[in-house]
């Protein structure tokens, strides 16, 4: 089936109105935090692992090194983590959580969890499988250009 051309009209358009809405959201309910959504990624990161590496973490969340490397810097200032040199390769950064770090975490986590509950209210388990499906093969089809 070949779909007509609307100009911004489309499933691509579609999706980024919605991470923009999302985005805004989560901004908004971890404003009082001083976390932006991007850097609660990290934070939620290393809430599961710590001592995961700047190149981890930019792996995992699909973002360039710079980035990562001025959120991380950004983090450290708000004294919510601290970077390690590795000891193995000197190269390599590893990052762990400070106590008001860890604290953060067990602020934001419930939150989080809310955020997850209210972006998928009123979906089954059954279709937010199937949407995590679909959303994984239009990133493939992007990601094959």
């Amino acid at each position: 089936m070949q779909l007509k051309y609307i100009p911004l009209d489309n499933i691509g358009v579609f999706i980024h109105t919605i991470d923009l809405e999302i985005t805004n959201y989560v901004n908004n309910r971890l404003a009082s935090f001083k976390l932006t959504s991007e850097q609660n990624l990290v934070m939620a990161l290393l809430w599961e692992q710590e001592g995961i590496s700047q190149n981890e973490i930019s792996s995992k969340l699909n973002k360039d090194k710079a980035s990562i490397a001025r959120m991380v810097s950004t983090l450290e200032k708000k004294g919510y983590l601290r970077r390690v040199v590795c000891p193995s390769d000197r190269r390599s950064v590893e990052i762990y959580l400070t106590a008001e770090g860890r604290k953060l975490g067990t602020e934001v986590i419930p939150i989080n969890k809310e955020i997850l509950q209210v972006i998928t209210r009123g979906m089954t388990i059954e279709e937010i499988s199937e949407l995590h499906t679909l959303l994984i093969k239009i990133r493939d089809n992007v990601n094959q250009l």
